[in-house]
């Protein structure tokens, strides 16, 4: 029985590592090495001479132990704090080691130049740590989505009947001490306020919509501001579970735009600036960092934070309602949404830096496109909605589009954002002059024979629109098809080292930039 349980344990402490996590921990072990002691004025050549078997020794040490902690398993088994802790507990570990080498004279560095190294290597360790699952947890979600069951059958609605007038005037009067007499009449003219299958809250508490009966009201209005509610898209799945079809939504929230004018005008120049950069770090960046945001929840409950109109109208959408209509009354943007199918299945939203985003391939395969990040949260629910309130401007993008950032438009404009796209270039998805790798919405823009000829060949890092700069999208598609039909008679090959010619001209000279 003990040798049962013996075996059970070894075998669980033995694990095939990941070869990419030991060569980068081995290779950034090594240049902490070495920046200590280029810091410490030593010669290269005395350097290997003195020191190269005792390093040796300690490289040796240290990925065993780091193998024993289990660091080389894979970043998906660990959070970020287990990882940190494998971090310190290797370092410890490895310094109970090496010491005693270093008291017998085995290992020729001093305790000082020990502790000094191990301390260089465990504070660059943590950063690497931290920047390896910001990667990982910004665009590779492997957790068990959420799904959700058939819904209950339509004979549960209940036909509407008018309230008593007394009530009506209840509701009104609590509807403006609430918010505002501006927000009851917006109120009155949009929605029924007198019918008994109209419901209006101000909560909020999850619990208040999960237990309403299924189809009970076909209205649901929340008068709490969504930047005070904890858990936006598990109370909008479910109200998207009690509304029946085509039934309406109505919330309300303080927009990034319009807190950042307010604060300006509330406080004196500098001032104002100064708060507004710190509440913006405070209330929008720490609760979106992995490092930072259950502390944030858990010291504000998630209380004020700060919310763009994008992340709010494509939340809407991931949780399957459709906008109606936005008005802003005050500070405060309401919005009406109507429930338009089941939401997508929902994954734990994480936005980091670098996103990939599924696009259609060669032979119509679907592949991940690496970039990195310039819209809002959410914002790639809006595409459809975006392309139907505003024209496409010139080169095919949609004008005035409120999904990007103000650094993603800077970074859009020098291609910073296209850099991670190499990633794909050297895993063969795309080469590097092609047509661009399309969303399934702009693909379905194309005329069918463009769509059979873009998916003979793989995509492409530089598109030929730089080499003809087309203007509208009939341009654009004639642009790819001339290009597609080259690639056809003269070889890819050659094509495309004639498209990348005007590219570079184009680019270098003429001042060509992306939208």
């Amino acid at each position: 029985m003990h040798y049962n349980r013996l075996l059970y344990k070894l075998r669980r402490a033995i694990y095939k590592p990941m070869l990419k996590l030991v060569i980068l921990d081995l290779f950034f072990f090594l240049v902490s090495i070495g920046a200590f002691f280029v810091t410490k004025g030593y010669a290269i050549e005395f350097f290997v001479f003195r020191y190269s078997i005792p390093l040796a020794f300690v490289t040796t040490v240290w990925l065993l132990v780091g193998y024993t902690f289990k660091k080389y398993r894979g970043l998906h088994h660990n959070r970020y704090r287990d990882s940190s802790f494998q971090v310190f507990a290797t370092t410890l570990l490895t310094l109970v080691i090496v010491h005693p080498c270093i008291y017998f004279g085995w290992v020729h560095l001093s305790i000082f130049q020990s502790l000094l190294l191990l301390w260089t290597v465990f504070l660059q360790n943590l950063v690497v740590v931290a920047l390896l699952h910001t990667v990982f947890y910004a665009v590779y979600l492997d957790e068990e989505p959420k799904t959700f069951d058939e819904r209950a059958p339509v004979s549960l609605v209940k036909p509407a009947y008018p309230l008593e007038p007394e009530a009506v005037k209840g509701i009104e009067k609590a509807i403006e001490q609430q918010t505002s007499l501006d927000v009851l009449n917006f109120l009155r003219q949009k929605v029924d306020l007198g019918s008994s299958s109209t419901l209006v809250l101000a909560t909020t508490t999850l619990f208040n919509v999960v237990s309403l009966r299924p189809y009970r009201y076909d209205m649901i209005i929340n008068l709490v501001r969504l930047n005070d509610i904890r858990g936006i898209n598990k109370l909008f799945c479910a109200a998207n579970d009690k509304l029946p079809d085509h039934g309406g939504l109505v919330c309300c929230f303080e927009a990034k735009s319009t807190r950042k004018k307010r604060l300006l005008q509330q406080w004196p120049p500098v001032i104002n600036w100064l708060l507004y950069v710190g509440d913006f770090v405070v209330k929008r960046i720490l609760p979106k960092l992995f490092i930072t945001s259950r502390l944030y929840y858990d010291i504000t409950q998630g209380k004020n934070r700060v919310l763009s109109n994008t992340e709010v109208l494509g939340r809407l959408y991931y949780c399957g309602f459709e906008v109606v209509e936005e008005q802003l009354i005050g500070d405060t943007t309401f919005v009406i949404a109507r429930r338009k199918q089941q939401p997508e299945r929902q994954l734990k939203k994480r936005y980091g830096p670098l996103i990939k985003l599924r696009r259609i391939g060669k032979n119509k395969k679907f592949f991940n496109v690496f970039k990195m990040r310039t819209m809002h949260p959410y914002a790639e629910y809006l595409q459809a909605y975006m392309f139907e309130k505003n024209s496409l401007q010139e080169g095919g993008k949609i004008s005035n589009d409120i999904r990007v950032t103000t650094v993603g438009k800077f970074m859009r404009k020098y291609w910073l954002d296209e850099v991670p796209m190499f990633i794909n270039v050297l895993r063969g998805d795309m080469k590097l002059v092609g047509v661009r790798p399309l969303s399934n919405h702009y693909f379905s823009l194309y005329s069918q024979e463009l769509q059979e000829k873009r998916t003979k060949f793989r995509p492409g890092l530089l598109p030929p629109f730089y080499a003809d700069m087309p203007k509208t999208l009939d341009e654009i598609q004639d642009s790819e098809m001339r290009y597609l039909e080259a690639c056809e008679k003269h070889g890819c090959f050659i094509t495309d080292c004639v498209y990348a010619w005007k590219i570079v001209v184009n680019i270098l000279f003429r001042k060509a930039r992306s939208n």
